[in-house]
């Protein structure tokens, strides 16, 4: 990323980029500030974009043979194409000896890395993968923001913004507007501001589940379903996150069964440092044979609704009802 930004500050550009990978946030981010610096804010004469599969590759080598109009570039952008998940050989070669005037700019999510297009994208101009940010990572950025609307954060209201809205960029973005806005006028932003205007993810209403299926509260784990069968959740959804956060909860009590301490288990199964403490605290309430039945009933439950032995709405439902159960492990 770091000879990208050199690029776009320099404007010396290669003739060719792609950006790859999950975040989809910094991908936006660095495909608008690469256009705006090849072209200008206002140059669309000199702008051809192709988006999604079955992009004619003819009609592209085309468009890019053609001059620029009053211009030094012209810029094909093309987006989840698919080009680099597939063989697509006139594409590569055709890199090889495309005009200099012309940049183009590749975005997508997966690529092989195998294909031919991916290897002459790296020959000749910058391959970029945007992959999830770290917790570091995302907290700096954060305070970053903050720091610029002038607001100030605790690190626990941070750990709980975060707990919210999980690593997604563009969630935390889109959240943490909400959150500038409630708190315009004030410049200390408070956990009770964090509880009433972040939305959390439907991971965390499953972990509140599963605490309190742990904790026997019956009606209240039956509540936390319903809520996310009203938000229209599908019920095979729902679980495989139940069956997700069973998993993971196997792996942090085995692991601190280990010896293994909070950052070595964040590392080793992908969670966020100051989550780890939450998922260590519930895995206390069962025992390891308890969570890996759990896995076991979760992937049997999968199995009966694919086969039409049960409901899938009733299913959930009734896995639910088995572990909330006072009795349910004696």
């Amino acid at each position: 990323m770091k000879n990208l930004i050199e690029d776009i500050k320099n404007r010396e550009f290669q003739k060719v980029y792609l950006l790859y990978g999950e975040e989809a946030y910094l991908k936006r981010q660095y495909k608008k500030k690469l256009q705006e610096a090849i072209l200008g804010s206002e140059d669309t004469m000199n702008l051809n974009i192709y988006a999604g599969k079955g992009i004619d590759v003819r009609a592209v080598i085309d468009q890019a043979d053609t001059m620029p109009f009053f211009a030094e570039h012209r810029l094909i952008l093309i987006e989840d194409s698919g080009f680099f998940k597939a063989a697509n050989e006139e594409l590569a070669k055709y890199l090889k000896n495309m005009p200099g005037e012309t940049v183009f700019v590749f975005v997508e999510e997966e690529v092989d890395k195998r294909g031919k297009l991916y290897k002459a994208v790296k020959t000749e101009g910058r391959v970029v993968e945007f992959a999830r940010q770290d917790e570091k990572t995302l907290t700096k950025w954060i305070l970053g923001i903050l720091k610029k609307e002038g607001k100030k954060i605790t690190q626990p209201t941070m750990e709980i913004f975060m707990e919210k809205t999980g690593s997604d960029m563009e969630n935390i973005a889109t959240e943490l507007e909400k959150l500038l806005c409630y708190t315009m006028g004030r410049e200390v932003i408070t956990q009770e501001d964090v509880a009433e205007i972040t939305a959390g993810q439907t991971v965390n209403k499953i972990f509140d589940m599963i605490r309190a299926v742990a904790e026997k509260k019956q009606k209240e784990a039956l509540d936390f379903y319903y809520d996310l069968l009203a938000l229209r959740e599908p019920p095979m959804r729902i679980l495989f996150l139940i069956t997700r956060q069973f998993h993971l909860l196997l792996q942090v009590k085995e692991l601190c069964g280990q010896g293994y301490d909070q950052r070595q288990i964040a590392e080793k199964v992908g969670l966020q440092s100051f989550v780890v403490k939450n998922y260590v605290r519930q895995s206390s309430l069962f025992s390891k044979e308890d969570l890996k039945q759990a896995v076991r009933d979760c992937v049997e439950t999968e199995e009966a609704v694919k086969t039409g032995k049960i409901q899938d709405v009733l299913s959930v439902e009734l896995l639910i009802v088995k572990y909330s159960e006072k009795k349910a492990f004696d």
